[in-house]
């Protein structure tokens, strides 16, 4: 089997004051690039990622478009999740 796949997820700390988002890119159950909103660039996991990541730190359209994700996926769903969340008792 031929796997590809990415995932993202939100780090919370102080509410939506301080979010980290990192989106990671998998093939065949192997990390092969990560990006991460705190270094604000895509970085290689293995060699087969070098030239991956090589490849969209050139590209200003992608970094800033990965960056944006932090308000527009990340704090988004902040303000839907925290109810069922943070409130339980």
């Amino acid at each position: 089997y031929l796997q590809f796949q990415f995932k993202c997820d939100c780090y919370y700390t102080n509410g939506t004051e301080r979010v980290k988002y990192v989106m990671r890119y998998i093939h065949n159950r192997q990390q092969l690039v990560h990006f991460d909103s705190d270094l604000g660039l895509h970085v290689a996991d293995g060699p087969l990622g070098e030239s991956i990541a090589k490849y969209w730190k050139g590209q200003p359209d992608i970094l800033e478009n990965d960056l944006a994700e932090v308000d527009r996926v990340c704090r988004n769903n902040y303000r839907v999740s925290t109810p069922l969340s943070v409130d339980r008792r």
